[in-house]
Order: C-alpha cells, then structure tokens, then sequence
C-alpha cells in the first residue's frame, strides 16, 4: 500500500504541472531559483541565503528557524572550506514544479556524494526536497522545506525515469553504466539484444523525443532482485521526420551488484493506440 501511495504521489505531481497555471518560463525561473539557493549554501553566501529565507520560514519535521537553517549551512561550508578533501556534493535533478501567481511547490531529486574516511572512496545516496515558496514584495522567498531518504523502491522508480531521459539525451554513459555486463532486452518484433547491441541500437536512432511520461508503474522486490512494470508514453518525431505519439508497455528486470542496482532484463511491447 506505501508503495502504491508514494507512486499515486508522483503521478498526482506530475499531472499538477500538466493542469497547473505554471507557464514554461515559470517553472524554469523557479528552478534557476532553487539551483541559485543550492550554490549560495555551496559558496556560503549568508546574505543571500538571508535573502532566499522568509523571517517567518520554518523547516520540517522540526520546525528549524530561518537562523537555525542559514548557521547549519555555514557550518557545513566552514567545515568543507577548512577540509576540501573530505567535502561532499549535491546534484540536483528529476524537478516537479506547479505554482500560482504568488506561491509554488518545488520537488526534486538531490544525489549527494560523501567521502568516508580520510582518502576514502566517494558514496553515493539519494534524497528528495520539497520546498514551498511564497512571493512576497515581488521575489521568491521559502517558507518551509521538507525531505527524506530514498528507499530502494524509490530508488527504482528514479532509475526507469533516469533510463528515459539516456534515451532521449543519447546518454551512453549512463547505459555503460546503469545496464549489467549481461543484460538483455526483448524488443516489439521478438529480437533478443545484448548491452552492447542496445546501446548502438539507442546511438543510431535519429527519432527525436519530445516528451517521455509514465503511468501504472508498479515496482516488487525479492532481495536483490526487482521487478518494474508500467506503462511509457513518447511523443516527438520519428527517424523519417514523422510524428510519433505510442504507449508501451514494459517489464524491467534489476539485480543489486557492486551495492547498486542495475538493468538486467527488459522486455517492451506496443500497446493499441
């Protein structure tokens, strides 16, 4: 049931953005805005963060103060400033944005990398932001703020999302990466392709992808094994220039190795238009 309602959850977020009064140039504006907050923490810049707080911002779940809020990000940055070697990063990716005229919802991904140890090897983690937004004398300011840990079933519904956009941006890298030594897909007309197949298959392809969505995700797992199913959406142009709009249905096998998920099997298949 948790795992139908956080699904439910980034459904409902998407559609929000599909029906909400949020314009392209909105959305973009306020994720410059989130990503200028994430480097002013980044460089310490008190009084921009002074600015990007509203006085009366109270963080979840433990209701932090706007001061309380602006001094932990100093003390990460002194302790980052004074110990470059064991500092971490964020990145920040997969943005849900819906807003009105005068308050906004941001959602996004956060992938932050630690160092373990002094000369230790990087780690990577996932978490995902909530931040609330009000406009107030005509700029942007946060009124509260709310995160959590990625668990495993959330991790794999990043991951197929991560999947379409290597699609869509031709990201080899991310398929070198994300896909196992082994893998195999099951493509619409029977064809059996290797890793190696697939991913000249996805650098030859001249289609151009405007939009990739998703619906009726369900995601179980058995140890170290998981099994995705759902529904993608593609829209965009096909290899001759014609337009493209077709739903297909997938099945999408991952196995944990070397401490992280990775592709191991997919089968798709067309559905009826």
């Amino acid at each position: 049931m948790k795992r139908i309602l956080i699904l439910s959850i980034l459904v409902l977020a998407s559609s929000t953005l599909a029906f909400g009064e949020c314009s392209d140039a909105d959305k973009k504006a306020l994720e410059a805005f989130d990503r200028a907050w994430g480097m002013a923490g980044t460089n310490g810049d008190r009084a921009a963060l002074m600015n990007i707080y509203a006085d009366d911002y109270a963080g979840l779940p433990g209701m932090q103060s706007k001061v309380a809020a602006i001094d932990a990000t100093m003390k990460t940055f002194e302790q980052n400033k004074a110990n470059p070697s064991m500092a971490g990063s964020v990145a920040h990716d997969h943005y849900m944005i819906a807003c009105t005229p005068n308050t906004a919802t941001i959602t996004h991904r956060n992938v932050v990398t630690t160092v373990v140890g002094e000369g230790g090897k990087p780690e990577t983690f996932w978490t995902r932001s909530v931040h609330f937004l009000e406009k107030r004398g005509g700029k942007w300011q946060v009124v509260s703020n709310a995160g959590n840990g990625l668990d495993e079933y959330d991790i794999l519904a990043y991951m197929e999302r991560d999947w379409a956009d290597a699609l869509k941006n031709r990201d080899m890298a991310w398929f070198g990466k994300n896909l196992a030594a082994d893998f195999t897909e099951v493509d619409f007309d029977g064809t059996v392709n290797d890793k190696q197949a697939l991913m000249m298959a996805v650098k030859n392809d001249k289609s151009v992808y405007d939009s990739v969505s998703f619906s009726d995700m369900n995601i179980r797992i058995d140890g170290s094994r998981a099994i995705v199913t759902g529904i993608v959406a593609i829209k965009g142009k096909d290899d001759k220039g014609a337009a493209m709009d077709m739903r297909i249905r997938f099945t999408d096998t991952f196995i944990q190795r070397d401490g992280r998920w990775q592709g191991w099997a997919s089968q798709i298949a067309m559905m009826p238009k």
